[in-house]
């Protein structure tokens, strides 16, 4: 399994002169997956996840522009500027292909980069996704009430009750306080830029065009996205599998690394089936 002492950090050019910190995890030969955090988060996001992953993986895990200690310019906050950024990291490490994993926001990055580079990704993990924030009404509010009135520096307890939000089962604290403390670097307007950005692109007219394989993983106690998102995703996406992990909320990486882990571990070694069987290219369930 993968170990979280033994990384190999880089820093990545990215546009606009921002440097992403960026960890690589396992093997240089392995199997690359790309992780790409949610709203707000930092690389250690993905940290109780990573030990129950094979070391088999080059697991990659940058943190993304205006969060931790990257540059934090005063725009760019779109899926289109993280997309660019997330290419921008493939190409930087030499990364041909890879399969992504995306938590909340990252999912809406992963989904752009595979419809953008569909030549670049061979799969998709989407935890916690979502068709569109705009009908997220609850997700709205926060955004309207809470975070239009924020000013630098984000008073921490902002971040610590944001990320209490997300989890339906104990989380341990060592953890949320490190996920706490670097979360606050980012700063206000670009909270209020990505939130924004989030709620107003809608996914669901592009996600036909996604042709990588995709297994969503939602937690059943998911208090943001609903399984009605999910349903809509499962039937517009060509090439979909939907796995639900009982007993977590938003972020079942976190609440239960092991069983996400696992399902993702699955995925990786179908994917990878798919793609070395000659003629071997049934889908997960037949495209609508």
């Amino acid at each position: 399994m993968a170990s979280i002492a033994t990384a190999m950090l880089h820093r990545v050019g990215v546009a606009g002169g921002v440097k992403l910190p960026c960890a690589e995890y396992g093997t240089g030969s392995g199997l690359p997956v790309l992780l790409l955090h949610s709203y707000t988060d930092t690389r250690p996001s993905f940290e109780l996840l990573l030990p129950h992953l094979p070391r088999a993986l080059r697991l990659i895990v940058p943190t993304q522009r205006g969060d931790g200690d990257t540059g934090r310019p005063l725009s760019g906050y779109t899926s289109v500027e993280f997309a660019a950024d997330a290419l921008a990291v493939l190409d930087a490490l030499g990364v041909r292909q890879t399969i992504v994993v995306g938590h909340s926001m990252g999912n809406q990055i992963a989904l752009r980069l595979a419809r953008e580079h569909p030549d670049r990704v061979s799969g998709l993990v989407l935890i916690g996704g979502f068709a569109s924030l705009a009908e997220k009404h609850a997700v709205q509010a926060v955004g309207n009430e809470a975070i239009a009135g924020l000013v630098d520096p984000v008073d921490p307890a902002f971040v610590t009750e944001s990320q209490y939000s997300t989890v339906a089962r104990a989380v341990p604290e060592a953890f949320l306080d490190l996920v706490v403390r670097e979360n606050p670097t980012l700063p206000a307007g670009a909270w209020r830029q990505a939130l924004a950005a989030m709620a107003q692109e809608p996914l669901i007219d592009d996600v036909p065009r996604v042709t990588a394989p995709t297994l969503l993983l939602w937690g059943d106690r998911d208090a943001i996205v609903s399984h009605d998102q999910q349903e809509v995703l499962a039937a517009t996406l060509p090439d979909v599998r939907l796995e639900v992990l009982p007993g977590t909320g938003h972020a079942p990486h976190r609440e239960d690394p092991e069983r996400t882990a696992a399902a993702v571990i699955r995925f990786v070694h179908e994917v990878v089936a798919r793609s070395v069987l000659p003629g071997n290219h049934m889908p997960f369930r037949n495209a609508a």
